[in-house]
């Protein structure tokens, strides 16, 4: 996949293919001294399936906001249909049939269905709506596009899969032409992303046109017909036929360097002598490729339980999660990892190791002792550490500078009259990301400050410390591009190696698969399936949806 500056190319690889859907001629972001977007010229054809590619801080988001009309441009323009699109103007670009599918979902979750998807479209002057009628009005739009939800339905009380139906159902409920999704996959499940892919390729089908960003190479690679990369801002490749890329040349692409051997990086990288550095730039080796599926990567001569749950049932959340007779145990020096469709338990399992609710009945033990009676903090001292499911909202202060949110480690529990020293605090803020190559203006720039690869690299600093014994480690990598990707992977292989205990929570099986020694899927609350690899995806898929296996 060869770099193109900031030429324009036709959407579909051919040239002369008709008018484009969206074109854009020279744009250029800026937020204040910082450029997000610099010079990006390209045209998107019609009625095709766009992928949008690129590491955190690339510019892709930028770039599909300035398209929606959410950011207006320092410089440059951009045409939907041949027709100039009014720059910062969203009402001027969904006039247009342009909409946008945010990552976080922006429906309120006390609406029911019917009233989400009425939400901010008509405005009728004096209208007056009820409840059966708007549920009438939306039931065979729903049903059309395929969207497995009763409109009197609370959002909140749909699963994931089933709030982003409705999000882009929503969004189509305006007659749009031309679809935007940021990370559509980040909050999916395996066969959710299949189900998300098959239901675009019937919206491009009849005539949409989706531009789609997306991180993960292999579903780059299976929905889209054409790609386009960003790097720092710019166009480096693109829009070309995703027929004509490989995973190698758009990895290529995206990272910017040259790639090893994936033969050698996997060497170095069972060896653990993989740098930080390398873990950012040897993708190919680190990310899916080090070992095959299912092949265990530890012997298991460890014997230490550094967790065990026996019977452990929680009492219901407000979402209805709970955990039933679970038995689980984590050895020192092992990866174990908790596959399941999304609020099957994962939540609740996190919760109960960390003390966070009581139990309905069992137990939990941390290296080898009671631990069912004792607080967070008190398990935090015998070596619990979490990489919590949200980082922005669970993992750091997002208003706080960085080194406070650095600092909480060490302020967990202790006394409100204890003598606290900022001087030192900052000091160690500064050693530890130095360590972990977390790219930052100042310790003292608020957390929000940081790109998703380096808010994620502030909090494994601060969690995988030398006092750490058990680390779990829930949705890790979501979000990530593939360069923190790697690099929260090797984190986790180095800290395997030291003898940590892992639990590693994903919806992604094919990190499941490549990294964990042993598998557990949550069903319901129950543990539904226990796997050794080789891994048989049959087999955990069916564990997952309550089949046979």
């Amino acid at each position: 996949m060869e770099a193109t500056g900031s030429r324009a190319h036709g959407g579909d690889g051919v040239a002369g293919a008709g008018e484009a859907a969206l074109a854009c001629t020279g744009l250029t972001i800026r937020f204040g001294d910082f450029t997000a977007l610099a010079d990006v010229t390209l045209s998107l054809a019609p009625r095709r399936i766009h992928a949008v590619c690129g590491q955190n801080g690339a510019g892709k988001t930028s770039f599909a906001r300035a398209c929606a009309g959410l950011i207006a441009p320092a410089d440059g323009a951009i045409a939907i249909s041949g027709r100039p699109l009014r720059a910062g103007q969203v009402a001027d670009a969904r006039a247009a049939g342009v909409e946008l599918v945010h990552q976080s979902f922006a429906l309120p979750p006390s609406f029911t269905v019917a009233e989400a998807m009425e939400f901010g479209l008509t405005g009728r002057a004096g209208a007056i709506y009820t409840r059966r009628g708007l549920q009438a009005r939306w039931a065979g739009h729903l049903r059309a596009l395929g969207v497995e939800a009763k409109p009197s339905a609370r959002i909140r009380d749909l699963p994931v899969e089933t709030q982003q139906a409705v999000e882009i159902a929503r969004a189509l409920a305006g007659e749009a032409r031309i679809l935007i999704l940021d990370e559509p996959t980040a909050v999916l499940s395996p066969t959710a992303t299949e189900a998300l892919f098959a239901r675009l390729r019937r919206l491009r089908d009849t005539g949409v046109t989706i531009l789609i960003i997306l991180h993960k190479i292999r579903e780059v690679l299976a929905v889209a017909d054409t790609v386009t990369v960003l790097r720092g801002g710019r166009l480096v490749a693109g829009p070309e036929d995703a027929g004509s890329v490989t995973s190698d040349s758009l990895a290529r692409a995206i990272i910017g360097a040259p790639l090893r051997p994936a033969a050698d990086a996997a060497a170095d990288a069972a060896a653990g002598s993989v740098s930080r550095d390398d873990a950012s730039e040897d993708l190919a080796a680190l990310v899916g490729a080090a070992t095959p599926h299912g092949m265990s990567r530890h012997p298991e001569t460890a014997t230490r339980r550094v967790a065990e749950l026996a019977g452990v049932s929680t009492r219901p959340a407000t979402d209805g999660q709970r955990l039933d007779a679970v038995d689980l145990v984590v050895r020192a020096g092992e990866i174990l990892g908790i596959a399941g469709v999304e609020g099957n338990g994962q939540r609740p399992l996190v919760e109960a190791l960390a003390g966070l609710v009581p139990l309905a009945r069992g137990a939990v033990a941390l290296d080898e002792a009671d631990v069912t009676a004792l607080s967070l903090a008190e398990r935090r001292r015998r070596g619990l550490r979490i990489i919590p499911f949200e980082r922005n909202t669970e993992g750091l202060s997002l208003s706080s500078p960085l080194w406070e949110n650095f600092a909480a480690r060490s302020l967990l529990g202790r006394s409100a009259l204890a003598l606290i020293d900022p001087k030192r605090l900052r000091g160690e803020a500064e050693a530890a990301f130095a360590t972990w190559d977390v790219r930052y203006g100042s310790v003292e720039n608020p957390a929000r400050s940081l790109s998703g690869g380096n808010a994620q690299k502030v909090i494994l600093a601060r969690e995988i410390d030398a006092e750490a014994r058990l680390i779990i480690m829930a949705q890790p990598t979501r979000g990530l591009d593939l360069g923190a990707t790697a690099f929260v992977w090797q984190a986790m292989r180095e800290a395997r190696a030291r003898g940590l205990g892992l639990i590693l929570i994903s919806s992604d099986l094919d990190e499941l698969f490549d990294i964990s020694d042993r598998v557990v899927v949550l069903q319901g609350g129950r543990v539904a399936g226990r796997f050794d690899p080789p891994y048989d995806l049959a087999a955990v898929g069916a564990a997952m949806v309550g089949g046979d296996h």
